[in-house]
């Protein structure tokens, strides 16, 4: 039995701050010692003893709340009624506090209250010990926060109300009794119509004059709004709530300069606005009070608080939206909110587009159009830049609900940007709004001139968040107006040919990407020498570089591809980040124009092996540049869909020089783009493909076993990633490749070690990969159908294999979840190798440690296992591994928790 000197010594080390070694020690003793049956005994001598210290005291009350949640079972009922008498005496003991002891020992005692039968009437019970002493009240109420159920409605309230009126009643248990109440509104344990016939009620409002009951105050009042929002059957409660709440609403004058009063008003307000929502529209004679003050709140100058208000707006402007006409003070109300945009424009963006909901977009446009005209009129000296932006990104906000055949608003827009101040802040804006109305900028064509004009001046700006605005607002404008583009193709390619060495690869990649939409909409035939003559003068640089003797600079790399950028911080160690050049550009365009389709225009017939002549020496000089592979492999993929069947040809040279690229590296995207390859065309029978399939598999597959020895999985989690997803294409496409092959062993057990990541996605693969291997229809019972000439020579590959990894595969499958795919994987297991699974379960079992899996859970599932197995009755193989997991889970959730976590 461990002595409470033990017990003291474990916690002792905490207050020291000794090394890490010590206190993972320790925690892990006291961990054990919770699982243990000596510790009821102990921890009721800690917590009755008055010279324990406080934590040895906690660390047993919560001690006696774990084990009554997970471990009652260890305990007969005549010992259970004995616990509950110590901790109700603990609880009377300690009924002042420490708070952290008490509330441990009302979760103690409500979790036994639950499960224990035999008590019958937990909750008197605890009234009659605690409740006529107004001392103990405080215990008695946070045993009833947390175990209301025994009581009903009117008897939880008339409680409450009892202790409110108490003589010499502090306001902490006021707070408390607010708390308790609250908590019970939340759970629907007490209802609306009960607390309205209480004192309860109007406490609860008063309270909002005092400062130390003010918050639990108002989480009461606005749980009492939510419970009323059934309003046929509370309006009577309604009738007495709803006066109360407007009475309210001269505070948020009156306490203006306090922000957290204001934020606890605005609760009630917006709670009240939301619940009342069809009150307020059917009868505003006397619910538009709620209204006007959420206006209240929503012109607040505190941006914490104005967006509680924000939901209210949007489902009010939904549901005004479904009516026939509007009350004239709530086409005001949305008014009076267009008039708050100069100040809260960043927040308001949303409650904007509720405004154009309600008043009709033309006219919100045109309110914050008069705004910067007004402005303007008072000369450039008389006026700042934020009076002019603020209606800007008001406009921007408000694009969404612009009709594309407005003529009323947004042609006035149009013509005013031009005219605008050439303040970086108000471009950078404007240049936003060309971005957000280009669907409108489409219907009227004649405006794309001008527009192009303000976007290119913004790509000269010093400010490089204008550069950034331009850049969208050009890819946008290409975009959506793509076909009235294709005329200004020239144009735009004599941009990028002056302005291409002064823009930052941000907006390169925009300005490719807004070519390209324009190329799309080109006809065939022109848009693919367009996209010839683009991509070639990208490809021109990638050969120079490749074919030189001299190896590049890192300047011209980055020109070219990519380059490492090295940053540094005071809290990180160096971070790699990639920074994108051409082959970038080149990746935007064809991922834009995606295909051509089946049948590719002439001009692009043999593209894909003249530019396969330009990677492929560029790859083998600098593929071992983690940014060049990375830039290169993503090219190759949009390469793939674009060229479609006419790559067949370079197939084979491109596996070639992927799998000696990563048996020189090890990067992953080698392996990613052969998944690639297997995938789109691995059905393709062309003999010197399959060849290469065969010879990028195996030697992948080596460079892998040098790999695992070097790291573990979870240190190359995107290699291990690429290589299953790899296997699974080639057990799809080419089982005739995979399973024969030497390095079919080395393929399972990698998908074995890869079941050790903690990284789902890897996981799920390789659960797949194992399940598509051990459900293989060569490993099909003989049927009077004979199988396909190859499925004997599968089935040979995969049986020793599976039986000599078996153990291991077990106990990583026991270890992991319990997902369908895992119990298919042992349904089949248990079906096929029925002898030697039950030879594999004891050690399996004998090596998962008892702290994730009792043994008594080890013992129950191997019963389990050998009557299904036995009785050949399977299905029952998933049950056993469901209540295996079960009851690891409960274990791994409770030592989670931490011996010392309240």
């Amino acid at each position: 039995m461990a002595s409470v000197q033990d017990v003291l010594s474990a916690l002792a080390i905490f207050s020291r701050a000794p090394d890490k070694a010590s206190l993972d020690h320790a925690n892990v003793w006291l961990q054990d010692f919770q699982h243990s049956r000596d510790a009821w005994a102990t921890c009721n001598v800690l917590l009755l003893s008055p010279e324990a210290p406080v934590p040895a005291k906690l660390f047993a009350a919560q001690t006696f709340r774990t084990k009554v949640t997970y471990d009652l079972h260890e305990m007969n009922e005549s010992d259970v009624f004995q616990l509950r008498d110590t901790l109700v005496t603990a609880l009377e003991t300690y009924h002042a506090g420490p708070r952290t002891i008490m509330v441990q020992l009302c979760l103690a005692i409500s979790g036994l209250a639950l499960q224990l039968s035999a008590w019958e009437d937990p909750v008197q019970n605890m009234i009659d010990s605690f409740g006529r002493n107004p001392a103990t009240v405080p215990a008695l109420l946070q045993f009833l926060t947390i175990l209301p159920e025994e009581l009903n409605s009117t008897k939880r309230v008339s409680l409450l109300s009892m202790y409110m009126q108490a003589t010499g009643v502090t306001p902490a248990v006021q707070g408390q009794i607010f708390r308790c109440l609250s908590s019970w509104l939340a759970a629907g344990e007490v209802t609306a119509s009960s607390l309205a016939q209480t004192p309860l009620l109007p406490y609860a409002f008063n309270a909002l004059e005092s400062d130390e009951l003010f918050d639990a105050a108002v989480a009461v009042v606005c749980d009492l709004i939510h419970e009323t929002q059934e309003i046929e059957d509370n309006m009577q409660v309604i009738e007495v709530v709803v006066p109360r709440i407007i009475s309210l609403k001269p505070k948020l004058t009156e306490l203006k300069d306090d922000p957290e009063k204001i934020r606890g008003f605005a609760r009630i307000f917006t709670e009240a606005g939301e619940t009342y929502r069809s009150l307020l529209l059917h009868h505003p004679e006397t619910f538009f009070p709620i209204v006007d003050a959420i206006g209240v709140c929503s012109a607040y100058s505190d941006l914490d608080i104005v967006p509680i208000t924000f939901h209210f707006w949007m489902r009010l402007a939904q549901s005004i939206g479904k009516r026939s006409s509007v009350s004239p003070p709530f086409i005001d109300a949305y008014k009076a909110l267009i008039g708050e945009l100069p100040v809260f424009r960043h927040v308001m963006g949303d409650t904007l587009k509720d405004c154009c909901y309600v008043l009709g977009a033309d006219t919100c446009l045109l309110s914050t159009y008069d705004l910067i005209t007004t402005a303007l009129k008072r000369g450039p000296s008389a006026i700042s830049w934020q009076e002019i932006e603020a209606p800007l990104f008001a406009m921007r906000s408000m694009g969404a609900e612009v009709d594309p055949t407005d003529d009323k608003a947004v042609p006035k827009i149009m013509d005013l940007i031009p005219s605008l101040p050439l303040h970086p802040r108000v471009r950078y804006a404007a240049l936003l709004i060309i971005s957000r109305y280009t669907e409108w900028i489409n219907r009227h064509p004649d405006y794309i001139p001008y527009q192009l004009q303000y976007i290119s001046a913004g790509f000269e700006d010093s400010d490089t968040e204008v550069n950034a605005a331009a850049g969208q607002a050009l890819k946008f404008l290409c975009q959506d107006c793509r076909r009235h583009l294709v005329d200004f193709l020239p144009q735009l390619h004599t941009f990028l040919a002056t302005m291409g060495s002064k823009l930052g690869q941000d907006e390169k990649i925009q300005v490719y990407e807004a070519i390209a939409y324009v190329i799309s909409a080109m006809p065939m035939e022109q848009a693919a020498q367009s996209l010839r003559t683009f991509s070639l003068e990208i490809l021109a640089h990638v050969h120079m570089i490749a074919t030189r003797p001299t190896q590049a600079t890192k300047e011209e790399l980055y020109a070219v591809g990519c380059k490492f950028d090295v940053v540094f911080t005071e809290i990180r160690a160096d971070k790699m980040r990639l920074t994108t050049g051409g082959l970038e550009n080149l990746e935007v365009m064809l991922g834009v124009i995606d295909t051509f389709g089946d049948e590719l225009p002439a001009a692009c017939q043999n593209s894909s092996q003249e530019a396969w002549l330009f990677f492929e020496p560029f790859i083998a000089k600098y593929g071992s540049e983690y940014s060049i592979c990375e830039r290169t492999t993503r090219v190759l993929r949009f390469g793939l869909t674009f060229f479609g069947t006419t790559v067949k040809p370079i197939l084979p040279s491109i596996l070639k020089q992927m799998s000696a690229a990563f048996e020189v590296t090890g990067f992953s995207s080698y392996l990613w783009i052969v998944g690639k390859i297997v995938g789109r065309f691995g059905n393709e029978e062309d003999p010197t493909l399959r060849t290469a399939y065969k010879d990028v598999f195996e030697r992948s597959s080596q460079k892998m076993v040098l790999l695992l020895q070097e790291k573990a999985p979870g240190e190359i989690p995107d290699v291990m990633e690429d290589y299953l997803q790899m296997l699974l294409q080639m057990i799809e496409y080419a089982p005739d490749i995979f399973f024969p092959s030497f390095a079919f062993p080395i393929a399972f057990r990698a998908a074995m070690a890869a079941l050790t990541v903690v990284h789902s996605d890897i996981i799920f693969a390789a659960l797949d990969l194992i399940r598509n291997i051990l459900t293989h229809d060569s490993l099909a019972p003989p049927s009077s159908v004979p199988p396909p000439p190859k499925f004997p020579i599968y089935a040979a590959a995969i049986r020793p294999v599976v039986e000599k990894e078996g153990v291991e595969l077990t106990g990583y499958l026991l270890a992991g979840l319990s997902t369908p795919i895992v119990v298919t994987i042992f349904r089949v297991v248990a079906s096929l190798w029925q002898v030697q699974l039950l030879s594999w379960l004891p050690t399996v079992l004998q090596q998962l440690p008892t702290t994730s899996v009792p043994d008594q859970t080890k013992t129950q599932f191997l019963a389990d296992m050998n009557s299904a197995l036995q009785s050949k009755e399977y299905d029952k193989v998933k049950y056993a591994i469901i209540a295996l997991h079960r009851a690891s889970r409960k274990a791994r959730e409770r030592r989670r928790a931490g011996p010392l976590d309240a």
